[in-house]
Parts: C-alpha cells; structure tokens; sequence
C-alpha cells in the first residue's frame, strides 16, 4: 500500500490496516470503531474523521480489496506474454496470487459482514460484472476463458471457506489445467 509523505502511512492507511487486522483476528461482526480507532492509534475522533460510520469502514475495506486485486492484474500485465486470453489470464493469476495470507481472512470477514448488509458486496458485484464483460471483450476462445475464470473463482471460493477437499498438489494440478485450457500459462 502506499503512504502519504516521507514513506509514512496516512492516517486512513492505518486505519485500514487496524480494521483488516481486526478482521482477521474477530471477524468483521466484532469490529468496533474503538477498537480499530486503538489498533491505529488515533483517537475516535480521527477515525470518524475518516470514516463516520462501521459502515463506510466497512465500505473502504471491500473497496481495498478490489483495489488490490485490480493492482495485481496490473503489475502482473508488466511481465505478461502476449497472447491467447490475455486478461482471463491476467485475472486467473491475480485471483490466485492474492488467495492466502491477510487478503483471503479479510475477505473472508467480509462476506461474513456482508450477510448483514448485501450492500457491501456492491463493488464485488460490479468488478465481477466488469471482468465477465472484458473477458466476452477480449477473449480469443471466450469458453476457454469463461472456465478458467470461473475454475478459479470456485476454486478461491472453496479456500476462503475452508470447504477445499484439494491438496496442495491437487490446487496446482487445477492451476495448470487452467492455464492449459487458457494457453500461455498463468502465474500464481
């Protein structure tokens, strides 16, 4: 993530960072402002300055993910071969590159939130929708490149949940029947 000034984060930066900790330890049903606000270490004051309410947090938090995700895809294009299914490429990589670790416990924390308020996945909602219509877009072998988006997705969806019945093996066995089925490979 990037800072503000001389290699410091900003203030919203720490908040976030507090909120996703938090996430990851409690859940996102447990997450109160005073305890992101002490994570921080900002007063309440602060962080309602940057965020009025749980749900603009809240709000950020997914926003973030989706950011991250699209950076990824991004930085990703940099070192891509071109070629067949360029972004169902990117995307798959992306999409399994950031699967573990902090993302996949805040996201995982986040779905539990959004049972609450759906709202929350609205800007899922439309990256989901965005990516279905590049990928119809762009794609030189649109089934190829719907499949493997969607292997991924199911594949990602089962590890959040801790639902996987795959080992290690059997994932990159998965992974590299995607990245046959979209030619060129992927990266993880």
């Amino acid at each position: 993530m990037l800072g503000c000034g001389r290699g410091r984060k900003s203030s919203r930066e720490r908040i976030l960072d507090a909120a996703a900790e938090l996430v990851s330890e409690t859940g996102a049903g447990r997450l109160t402002l005073d305890a992101v606000a002490e994570r921080a270490g900002l007063s309440k004051g602060g962080l309602l300055y940057n965020f009025p309410t749980k749900e603009a947090l809240l709000q950020a938090m997914v926003q973030r993910l989706v950011d991250e995700v699209s950076a990824e895809r991004e930085a990703l294009r940099a070192h891509a071969e071109p070629g067949r299914n360029l972004e169902a490429r990117l995307c798959t990589a992306a999409l399994l590159k950031l699967r573990q670790g902090r993302t996949k416990e805040v996201a995982n924390g986040m779905l539990a939130a959004s049972a609450e308020n759906p709202r929350l996945l609205d800007p899922v909602r439309e990256v989901v929708k965005a990516t279905l219509e590049n990928l119809k877009a762009t794609s030189d072998d649109l089934d190829a490149a719907l499949l493997g988006w969607l292997a991924v997705e199911g594949l990602n969806s089962l590890e959040m949940h801790d639902l996987s019945p795959f080992s290690e093996e059997e994932h990159e066995r998965i992974v590299q029947a995607v990245s046959r089925l979209l030619g060129k490979g992927i990266a993880e």
